[in-house]
């Protein structure tokens, strides 16, 4: 076979997002003796990353006699595409000495989103740095991916700048721009740079209206809905249902703090919003409006009639449609239905680890351990691994990757000493452990012992001991926080005056300092 026959597939396989293609194809370029050839290797670390395979991408990126460029660019968006950004940044160094390479505009705008996905503003500054002495420093695709970096982090001034500069702002500028703003609370700057568009188009009001409900101001998120209908934009679309019905889960149970006519209020505007696309524009809802829908009404404690939603829509509900109707019931604590939706995902996706740990919970809320027992050895023979939990802080000068239960760590000593300082007053105050999440039949203290060891927490407690005292406190986590960690982050920023910004892997969590006494 020629090479030009192995890239189309290859291509091909990328597009469809194939694996096990992808992987049958290495085997016959192998065989072929063509696994030498620079264009074949490329392509096929680019499939790889494509498909998921990021182990693979990077076997075959290590065994590579002559990396290029394009090579270095795959790996790196492979790790950023698998949520792995900090194992971008942590091997680039090696371009440089190893393989004695300069980064091109691809190269940088990949690192630029890997310090976008780990909120690390001192690696970003630096790689911003690299650009401007670059012969590429003129890219607008880099200075895009830098307006989205300052952002994410918080840091929207700096955004600004480098928004100003670009030479051809496009529709990505303006939206990472716009988002930027709205997510981090300055609505009204938001408002002023969107107003200031030449052409709005759906993705700049979307960009708008989803910042606007990642920042807590649902509200005003619904008035600009309704000018966005005024204006005839195309509000069935999925992006903008999804943040707008999203606006109406959030605020109907961020944290339980509205009153339930209040709470009400907000599902009875989903549902409306949901009925005007067939009665007012005559269009039939995708699976995803439904899904929208269906978050909103379990979200809200509404589980029979999201249940009832999913046996009367007119599509064979998906993974995405149980999996928020099976993370309802446990929130809600509704065993009978978690086991059937359970039941339905684990014949959809039986290698997916995300609804064992689910049923798990729903199990162990309910104090069933041998039927926890029984899930896990079940995921155990499905080989269904669940991806090891860990939180990225950075603290400008340095910056620190803590998995759960940290053992080794040099400031391990200084870091538990202080979080059973912080632990002592937060009890003070009158926290008491939520140990729902604790997946194991074991006694309370255990189970406390668990929470105490998170990497939310630990990185929080190392940010407290190095940081410059009144900075503020920024960490991803790769995976959900628990309720527990959650209510502790809050305790901490209170008792010790620190503004913390956590991001994981389902919201932006944003704790401002105040004073808080728990009821």
């Amino acid at each position: 076979m020629p090479i030009s026959h192995y890239l189309t597939q290859l291509q091909q396989c990328a597009r469809r997002h194939s694996p096990y293609t992808a992987r049958k194809l290495h085997a016959q370029i192998m065989k072929a003796g063509l696994n030498l050839c620079e264009p074949l290797s490329n392509t096929l670390l680019n499939v790889y990353g494509k498909c998921g395979l990021t182990q693979d991408a990077y076997l075959l990126f290590e065994e590579m006699p002559m990396r290029n460029l394009v090579s270095w660019a795959s790996i790196l968006t492979a790790f950023n595409l698998a949520n792995l950004s900090f194992r971008a940044l942590s091997i680039f160094p090696f371009m440089l000495k190893l393989d004695r390479l300069q980064p091109d505009d691809f190269v940088l705008a990949s690192l630029v989103k890997a310090c976008a996905n780990l909120g690390s503003i001192r690696q970003g500054k630096q790689v911003h740095g690299r650009f401007l002495l670059s012969p590429f420093w003129e890219d607008d695709v880099v200075k895009s991916s830098l307006v989205d970096m300052y952002a994410k982090c918080r840091l929207p001034d700096n955004a600004r700048a480098v928004f100003d500069s670009i030479s051809s702002v496009n529709s990505v500028s303006w939206t990472a721009m716009i988002s930027g703003y709205a997510r981090g609370g300055r609505k009204s700057d938001a408002v002023e740079l969107f107003q200031g568009m030449p052409t709005r188009n759906l993705y700049s009001w979307t960009a708008l209206i989803s910042g606007l409900v990642q920042s807590g101001n649902g509200v005003d998120a619904f008035y600009f809905f309704i000018e966005m209908q005024r204006e005839g934009i195309n509000i069935v679309d999925p992006l903008v249902l999804s943040s707008i019905v999203g606006a109406c889960a959030n605020l109907a149970v961020s944290e339980l703090e509205y009153p339930e006519r209040i709470n009400v209020g907000l599902v009875s505007k989903g549902r409306a919003l949901f009925r005007s696309m067939t009665e007012d524009y005559g269009v039939s809802p995708s699976l995803q409006h439904y899904t929208c829908l269906l978050d909103l009404l379990s979200r809200s404690g509404h589980l029979e009639e999201a249940e009832n939603l999913i046996d009367k829509m007119p599509f064979r509900p998906d993974e995405p449609t149980w999996a928020a109707l099976l993370s309802a019931c446990k929130l809600h604590g509704n065993m009978q239905m978690g086991i059937r939706v359970a039941d339905y995902l684990l014949n959809l996706k039986p290698e997916d680890p995300s609804t064992y740990i689910l049923l798990s919970n729903i199990y162990a809320g309910a104090s069933m351990w041998e039927n926890v027992s029984k899930v896990r050895k079940l995921m155990m023979n499905m080989e269904a691994k669940k991806e090891p939990g860990y939180s990225y802080v950075d603290l400008g000068k340095e910056s620190q990757v803590f998995y759960a239960g940290e053992t080794f760590h040099p400031l391990k000593d200084e870091i538990l000493c202080l979080l059973r300082e912080l632990d002592a007053e937060m009890r003070r105050r009158g926290y008491f452990p939520d140990t729902s999440s604790v997946l194991h039949d074991m006694d309370q203290q255990e189970k406390e012992k668990q929470l105490f060891s998170h990497s939310e927490r630990l990185a929080v407690a190392y940010a407290l001991l190095k940081a410059v005292p009144g900075t503020v406190i920024r960490i991803v986590k790769n995976l959900r926080v628990c309720g527990d960690c959650h209510t502790v982050l809050k305790l901490i920023s209170c008792i010790r005056n620190r503004e913390i910004y956590v991001r994981d892997s389902k919201r932006y969590h944003h704790f401002k300092g105040r004073k808080l006494f728990m009821q």
